[in-house]
């Protein structure tokens, strides 16, 4: 036996399901990219609760509080388009610090303004639309440096540790949120954002710099239309968008937690409804060594979607909360899963110069589900009830997901060793890596 197979033999049954720690071992950037994400993740967590919850303490109205996601949305739009633009025209790491100092500045004004006798409303919401607006644009910068330095056979790797970052600051961050903010008030989350921040950015100064290639165009109309018109000739890509629209249209269910947690009186019960997805994805991520054994990504994306929408199903029939809990952390960790795919496909498949701009259209894709989603089963739920909704979403979620498979064989028969793009990208790659 040689010393690979031993040590193969050695991690016994379950040595295809630790999660690979290969990017971090072996590329530094990688390592301070996820350093920054992990810090950061944190306190932005803590801004994401405490900016509702204050405008709440300020004005008690629903109507105040649900304008807070209205004023973040537009900006989101645009600057998600936009930086992917300059993602594939500048130096994705310049594009990555100054974002990142501005969302710093954007945290101090939150802290001054919760530091005045009477907390400005409207601070809130200027200031949350531009911390919308720059998180979209540093984004698709981000998204579009992990290919840059990760392998191109650790990119699957990469993104579950990725997904495992963003899980555990989803879980932990609104947790600690509302044990801060009831114990000290909003000024200390919003401090303790801003000296996340500056963390981060000491760490992201380290960062090697990813510049353009030599050819690239100035961020424009026109190199927006090309990543659209890339984007619309691959039905492979157009696969991993409209899948994951339907699946978030069709079974997002957030906006029925609170009626939930009524209907079993449980509401102290709510923010465990909240994590559930949350800690379902992290179980995903710290199981997920076996994903890098899955070639057919395509099918991977759809079986995973599917599984999402028949969890959501399955969580209407459930009498008890535990139960619906269970298939909500089901849905949680299928919806990662589905996740991990799709960035596997983008990653090890789109040419670098585009790369930037279709992580904007991917931003767009996978944010804009949840909230139209979100409305939807608002809608549903006042024709039918909350039940109604759980399940006649997760069905049709199951049917669009399938529909859509039928109707993009491409997509549905993706293979990473034999796609004609993949394969240009190692063949690219090698020939860089060689001396």
């Amino acid at each position: 036996m040689t010393g690979d197979e031993s040590e193969r033999e050695r991690g016994g049954p379950w040595r295809h399901l630790h999660m690979d720690l290969s990017p971090l071992r072996d590329s530094r950037d990688f390592r301070l990219l996820m350093g920054s994400g992990v810090i950061t993740m944190f306190g932005s967590f803590l801004t994401y609760v405490t900016v509702p919850l204050q405008m709440k303490q300020l004005t008690g109205s629903y109507v105040a509080v649900g304008l807070v996601s209205l004023a973040e949305f537009v900006p989101m739009v645009l600057c998600g388009l936009w930086g992917g633009a300059i993602a594939d025209a500048l130096d994705r790491r310049r594009v990555v610090l100054l974002c990142e100092a501005g969302l710093a500045l954007m945290s101090a004004l939150l802290l001054l303004n919760a530091l005045l006798p009477n907390p400005q409303v409207w601070v809130l919401y200027v200031v949350g639309a531009l911390m919308a607006g720059l998180d979209s644009l540093q984004r698709p910068s981000l998204d579009a440096m992990v290919p840059r330095v990760v392998r191109h056979d650790q990119l699957t790797a990469a993104a579950a540790l990725i997904s495992f970052r963003w899980n555990l600051g989803a879980i932990a961050g609104p947790a600690l949120a509302g044990l801060i903010v009831a114990a000290y008030g909003p000024a200390t989350t919003y401090g303790i954002d801003l000296v996340t921040y500056l963390v981060s950015l000491a760490l992201l100064l380290r960062v090697r710099a990813v510049p353009p290639r030599e050819d690239a165009a100035p961020a424009s109309l026109r190199t927006l239309a090309e990543g659209v018109r890339y984007a619309v000739r691959r039905p492979d890509l157009m696969g991993t968008y409209l899948v994951d629209m339907a699946a978030m249209f069709f079974a997002m269910t957030t906006a029925l937690y609170p009626f939930l947690a009524d209907e079993f009186g449980t509401p102290e019960a709510l923010g465990l409804l909240y994590s559930s997805s949350a800690i379902g994805a992290l179980l995903a991520s710290l199981t997920s060594g076996w994903t890098r054994r899955v070639h057919r990504h395509g099918m991977g994306v759809i079986v995973a979607a599917a599984a999402w929408g028949a969890a959501v199903a399955v969580a209407a029939l459930s009498p008890a909360f535990w139960g619906v809990f269970a298939c909500l952390v089901v849905a949680g960790a299928a919806d990662m899963i589905s996740g991990l795919f799709r960035a596997t496909i983008w990653n090890q498949t789109i040419p670098d110069e585009l790369r930037g701009r279709l992580a904007g259209i991917e931003l767009l894709s996978y944010s804009s589900g949840p909230m139209l989603g979100n409305t939807r089963a608002g809608l549903m739920a006042d024709l039918g009830g909350t039940r109604f909704s759980l399940g006649a979403g997760g069905l049709l979620c199951v049917t669009a997901v399938w529909g859509l498979a039928a109707a993009l064989p491409r997509f549905r028969r993706y293979d990473a060793r034999t796609d004609e793009h993949a394969q240009a990208e190692r063949e690219r790659r090698t020939a860089n890596a060689t001396p």
